[in-house]
């Protein structure tokens, strides 16, 4: 857990939170060492985790069952897939679909035909089903309309899909919802936090996504031969590797970050003391250079292949490929030779490149040392309920201290401004979902949840400025209703990178900036918008499959690989 003396003892440059917590810049991210599909694939090599298809029965529809065990070093989990045969009418992304092409569940141990079928009633169902504390995981997915019968046909007839048309889509199936932590009447996780293998955040979701690309693929292939079973050939391995699974998110995830201060806080701390870490490395050895110039070239080659329909997204990555253009041409002149060189890159960065393309570096130059990176992952998760507790005793000078220097820029903004207060964040009725609406068109007020700190934190100063209460204590006597408003600023007060800082109800606010940064610490990839509330993205792709992991290696699967010419 990182507070603000940690860092301060340590001597490190971490940069400034003002800078590091605004929506532009968290809608900038990319994934990283820290992200946590590579933290749990690491760790699977690393225990030498081995992984059985341990039933296998989908008949010629592709309706049926199968299970995919891990086993760790002391436990072991399985995955259990629901296989549908679907209409193409009845598929939908959209929260109210009640059938899906394939629904999962990953089981805390080895299932008996009983959890089978027990599971069987209700997995399927998804929200209307019911699951048990041996249920770790809810999910649900679909087959690409683009992709999934082509693949089918290619196959069956003892031929391999063109390689750009799986470029273009770069899933077999997205998935539609990955539920966990206690969601459906699943495990909480205070069940499974003190594991090794789920110390680190949502390494359940990770694990789940993850044989479910292993079941997808296996699904494919069956199909082909059900379809023409003398001619039908499994997919080249380096042609499968390049399918991921996609992953449909909207608004239901993106107030998590805005409700998860302190674990928010150490994501983003984790990050930035990587950073520090690597700025301050004092010589960078010619190897590294080398290593360092081949990450960028793959960078840009992912740049190239990033394409999205949606005018923010085509203009993020048109700046990302003009911004590794201008750092190819930067390294080339022997700017790292010397003390320092990072530290030096990154000061030209600050100034030469967009918010996209520096923090494209920063998780560049994170992957230069995982000895000096790899670690901080077990800081990322939080006990948060530990430091909920209001400290009454604080004195209210002290309050309003903190909150003129962390919350400076909520007290610029002039909330009597109409888009000031443009948006109202609510749930739904019909399936309990975060929603977002327009102030002005919509009676909402009644409804509103307090995902906006930042109006609250500068309606509670006000407040606090009138108020003769010598203590917090006395003042929330008073004013009750600002009691969330000054735990919010007691905790950024001890975690520098709690609190976003901007406005989340403002008119012009992005809600896809929540989702990409949430989504890049997942180490999510190729995001891509469809409206300015959800967002398409793929998982996994290219990685090993677990049938590879004690061959391959576990994380350098990120970014597409280079030719023998080097491009």
């Amino acid at each position: 857990m990182f507070e603000v003396e940690d860092l301060q003892l340590k001597k490190v440059n971490t940069r400034d939170p003002n800078v590091v917590m605004r929506l532009e810049r968290l809608g900038s991210f990319h994934q990283s060492r820290l992200s946590f599909m590579r933290v749990l694939l690491r760790r699977l090599k690393e225990d030498n985790w081995r992984f059985e298809q341990a039933k296998f029965e989908i008949d010629n529809s592709g309706v049926g069952v199968a299970v995919y065990t891990a086993r760790g070093p002391k436990r072991c989990y399985s995955l259990i897939a629901f296989a549908n045969d679907l209409p193409p009418e009845k598929r939908s992304d959209r929260v109210i679909a009640t059938e899906w092409d394939a629904t999962f569940t990953l089981f805390d141990g080895v299932p008996k035909d009983a959890d089978i079928k027990r599971l069987f009633g209700n997995i399927p169902r998804q929200e209307a089903g019911r699951v048990t504390e041996k249920e770790l995981s809810v999910s649900r997915a679909n087959r690409s309309a683009r992709l999934w019968e082509y693949v089918v046909d290619c196959l069956s007839k003892g031929r391999q899909p063109d390689a750009q048309k799986v470029q273009d889509v770069g899933y077999l199936m997205r998935t539609t919802a990955v539920y966990g932590s206690g969601k459906l009447g699943a495990a909480d996780r205070e069940w499974t936090c003190d594991r090794e293998e789920f110390v680190a955040p949502f390494q359940i979701e990770m694990l789940t996504v993850y044989l479910i690309r292993a079941f997808v693929m296996d699904l494919v292939e069956h199909m082909a031969r059900m379809k023409a079973p003398k001619t039908a050939v499994p997919l080249d391995a380096g042609l499968r590797r390049r399918f991921g699974i996609g992953n449909s998110t909207g608004l239901g995830m993106a107030p998590f970050l805005i409700n998860h201060p302190i674990l928010l806080n150490n994501w983003i701390a984790a990050r930035e003391e990587a950073l520090a870490r690597v700025r301050f490395v004092h010589i960078a050895d010619k190897a590294t250079q080398v290593a360092f110039g081949r990450l960028v070239r793959r960078a840009q080659k992912n740049a190239a292949l990033w394409t999205s329909e949606h005018e923010i997204q085509v203009e993020k990555v048109e700046r990302l490929s003009n911004d590794l253009e201008a750092l190819t041409g930067h390294i080339t002149d022997g700017c790292l030779n010397g003390e320092k060189p990072w530290n030096r890159l990154w000061n030209w960065a600050e100034t030469a490149l967009s918010s996209e393309g520096q923090e494209q570096l920063a998780s560049l130059l994170i992957e230069l040392y995982p000895e000096l990176v790899d670690g901080l992952a077990d800081c990322m998760a939080a006990d948060e309920a530990q430091h909920m507790r209001i400290d009454g005793t604080m004195s209210t000078e002290r309050l309003a201290d903190i909150v003129r220097d962390i919350y400076a820029w909520a007290l610029a903004i002039d909330w009597e401004s109409p888009g000031a207060q443009a948006r109202v964040w609510y749930v739904s009725e019909e399936k309990l979902e975060p929603r977002l609406g327009e102030r002005a068109d919509e009676d909402l007020n009644d409804y509103e949840q307090p995902l906006g700190p930042g109006r609250d934190v500068a309606a509670m100063m006000q407040a606090l400025e009138k108020s003769d209460a010598v203590t917090v204590g006395a003042f929330l006597m008073k004013h009750p209703e600002y009691r969330h408003s000054v735990r919010r600023a007691q905790i950024a007060a001890r975690f520098p990178y709690a609190e976003i800082r901007d406005n989340t109800i403002a008119a012009d606010m992005l809600p896809i900036d929540l989702l990409r940064a949430k989504l890049s610490y997942f180490g999510a990839a190729h995001f891509d918008p469809r409206s300015d509330r959800w967002v398409r993205v793929n998982m996994f792709q290219n990685a090993p499959f677990p049938h590879e992991l004690d061959h391959m290696p576990a994380d350098d699967w990120t970014l597409p690989q280079l030719d023998e010419t080097g491009s």
